[in-house]
C-alpha cells in the first residue's frame, strides 16, 4: 500500500462489500463489484494502478481468472500493453502450460497459453484479491515457465490473517495491494 494517498484507499475502502457468512458461516466475503459498477469509483481504482506503473514499464500485464481479467485487461489498456489470461483447467484452446496448487479444502490448477509471453518479457500480475496467495504464486509459477520476469503482483484487497502477502513474498514476489482488511 506503499505511494497510495490515503484518501483513495479510504476511497475504495468505503466502496467495498462486505458480505458476513459468504460462502460459509464465518466467513466475511469482501465484494469488489461495487467498485466496478460506479464509473467513477472504477476509474479512481484503475488509475491507481496505472500511475503506479506508468514508470515501472511492464511489457505485458496478466490476469487471474476471472476478477484479474476485468482489472488487468482495462490496466493493460491504458498503459498501451497487451494482455494475458491465466485460466481455470480446461478454458484455454491453445496449447497451455499449468500449475497446480493447494487451497483450504483441496487443489486447483491454472493454466496459460505456451506462446502468452515470451521469454524476458516483464509481467505484471494482477488479480483482485490476496488470501492465502495461493492463486498468484501459480501465476507467477506459469510466467516464469515461459520465462517471463514477473516485475510485481498487485491486487485491490489483502487479507493479512491469511498470510499470502508473507507467502508471496518469501516466494521472491514483490505485492502491491490497495486495500486491506487488517483484523476482520
Amino acid at each position: 500500500m506503499q505511494d497510495l494517498p490515503f484518501s483513495v484507499r479510504d476511497y475504495l475502502r468505503a466502496h467495498i462489500r462486505t458480505v458476513p457468512d459468504w460462502p460459509a458461516p464465518g466467513v466475511q466475503f469482501r465484494d469488489i463489484t461495487p467498485l466496478l459498477q460506479n464509473p467513477k469509483v472504477f476509474r479512481v481504482l484503475i488509475d491507481a494502478f496505472v500511475h503506479r506503473y506508468m514508470d515501472r514499464r511492464p511489457d505485458v500485464v496478466a490476469g487471474l481468472d476471472a476478477r484479474g481479467f476485468i482489472l488487468g485487461s482495462v490496466v493493460a489498456y491504458e498503459l498501451g500493453l497487451g494482455f494475458v489470461p491465466i485460466r481455470k483447467k480446461g478454458k484455454l484452446p491453445f496449447t497451455t502450460v499449468e500449475e497446480t496448487y493447494e487451497l483450504e479444502y483441496g487443489s486447483a490448477t491454472v493454466e496459460l497459453h505456451t506462446d502468452a509471453v515470451k521469454p524476458g518479457q516483464r509481467v505484471l500480475l494482477i488479480d483482485d484479491l490476496i488470501a492465502t496467495g495461493g492463486t498468484m504464486m501459480a501465476g507467477k509459477k506459469l510466467l516464469e515457465k515461459l520465462g517471463g520476469t514477473v516485475i510485481e503482483g498487485a491486487a485491490i484487497v489483502e487479507l493479512p490473517e491469511l498470510g499470502g502477502m508473507k507467502k508471496l513474498r518469501e516466494g521472491g514476489l514483490e505485492v502491491f495491494t490497495l486495500v486491506d482488511f487488517a483484523g476482520h
